[in-house]
């Protein structure tokens, strides 16, 4: 009797924990009597005209798995490849698999007996693994399971992918140095954080750091600009000088970027061609956000006369890879062994394609179909809901411009006299300012945040 075997890709950015998967993953599968085949760099070899299984593919053993749980990075290793149609992706037309990339994709996996096919990645990821489980007919049994640093996965209440924890906590040490630095030097930081869609990282990095303030992009609704970003900072800078303080740092989801237009208004801004990545998404690290919102607000600071050193930062690479932190250590084994069981399962009639997730510490597989977006075909994203609760408590410890700001006289008499303003050109330059932010938040938030960060 021929031996089933089991697939292991890795798509997307890498994660902390992804080692972690692999080995929990590869061990349980191998105890229960599979061959377990790992492909390098995800579905790029499998997808290309010239796949050499000798070269692309290893098979793994327990011994290959033996401590790699410690470890950052992919043993793997990883690519971005999308089996997604690249035809379609300038256009409003629901996303399709690619017919060549995907048909490979399936008759090669087919070819080498892959009859199980764990993927670990994102959104992208995600959406390539339900082209297989579409593309062969359900031939191929896929279980995906959730990884992204950006947290936005569309996984049920609170439950967060694996990477998020070590990346937060590395990026809130990170931080809270730059904190320090910016106390002792009289400067300000504008940190650059990943996070595409959603705001998860920025928001969980400020909050755990106490950084002066945090942006991202679910406090915009439609678009904003440079202008208004810069707006809020400015604000910020100032009302920070009112409370006796000349330093702080700013974080902000590098997702903003999106906020501010297309790839073509974005090419029109900046002067130059932006690439997109396989997925059709914006390649964000080439949007200067940081640099932009430096030379803006140096410019407003200097038509006064006033002199503020701002610094910004991009923060991401740093943490994709690093070792990752005992709670993603524990919840990849968790994974890893949970996505083997889901592949395994013939007790119950799950689809031939799910995500593992673990709710209230149980198995609990969501089908691919629950988690697509009806309006393009893709993977649904997760962001930042506005009125939770752990979102009210990151927003009343900033320090940014509110409307109480305006209601109070002495307050808003120090603000207009630090920007050297009188109180009417202030009221009539930056009271829009805070109505805009207002609205976009749908006034949810009570700030009394005079706590010196």
């Amino acid at each position: 009797m021929q031996t089933s075997k089991m697939g292991i890709i890795v798509g997307g950015g890498p994660a902390p924990g992804i080692n972690g998967v692999i080995g929990a993953a590869a061990i349980e599968a191998i105890n229960n009597g599979l061959q377990v085949m790992g492909f390098y760099d995800g579905f790029s070899h499998l997808a290309d005209a010239d796949f050499d299984p000798d070269e692309h593919v290893k098979k793994l053993t327990i011994a290959d798995m033996a401590r790699i749980h410690f470890t950052g990075g992919s043993i793997l290793r990883t690519a971005r490849t999308s089996l997604l149609d690249a035809s379609k992706l300038s256009t409003s037309e629901r996303a399709q698999p690619d017919p060549v990339k995907a048909g490979r994709v399936c008759d090669r996996l087919k070819s080498l007996g892959i009859t199980h096919l764990l993927t670990i990645g994102g959104d992208d990821t995600a959406l390539s693994a339900r082209f297989v489980s579409e593309v062969s007919g359900g031939d191929i049994k896929v279980v995906h399971v959730p990884k992204t640093i950006d947290n936005d996965l569309p996984l049920p209440g609170d439950i967060p992918t694996f990477g998020f924890a070590t990346a937060r906590h590395i990026g809130s040490e990170i931080v809270a140095n730059l904190m320090e630095d910016s106390r002792t030097t009289r400067r300000w930081y504008i940190v650059i954080t990943m996070g595409r869609n959603a705001g998860y990282l920025a928001l969980g990095i400020g909050k755990a750091a106490g950084a002066t303030l945090t942006i991202i992009p679910e406090e915009f609704p439609e678009t904003t600009s440079i202008k208004q970003l810069a707006d809020i900072l400015e604000l910020a800078i100032l009302k920070r000088r009112v409370m006796g303080r000349q330093d702080g740092v700013a974080v902000l989801a590098e997702g903003l970027a999106y906020k501010l237009g297309d790839q073509k208004e974005l090419e029109v801004m900046l002067g130059r061609e932006v690439p997109v990545d396989a997925a059709g998404h914006v390649r964000l690290a080439e949007v200067p956000l940081g640099q932009l919102l430096k030379e803006e607000l140096s410019r407003r600071f200097g038509q006064r006369g006033d002199n503020v050193t701002i610094v910004y930062q991009n923060l991401g690479y740093e943490l994709r890879c690093a070792r990752p932190a005992s709670s993603d250590m524990a919840y990849t084994r968790d994974l890893g062994h949970g996505g083997v069981r889901l592949l395994l399962d013939s007790t119950t009639d799950l689809p031939a394609g799910v995500m593992v997730t673990l709710q209230g510490g149980n198995l609990v597989p969501v089908p691919f179909e629950d988690m697509i977006d009806p309006k393009t075909n893709r993977t649904r994203v997760r962001t930042v809901d506005l009125e939770s609760y752990t979102y009210k408590v990151a927003r009343a410890y900033m320090i940014r411009p509110e409307p109480v700001d305006f209601e109070t006289p002495t307050t808003l008499a120090a603000l207009a006299h630090e920007a050297k303003m009188s109180v009417f050109q202030f009221r009539q330059r930056y009271e829009e300012v805070v109505g805009r932010a207002s609205r976009n938040r749908e006034g949810n938030v009570n700030s009394e945040n005079l706590a010196l960060t």
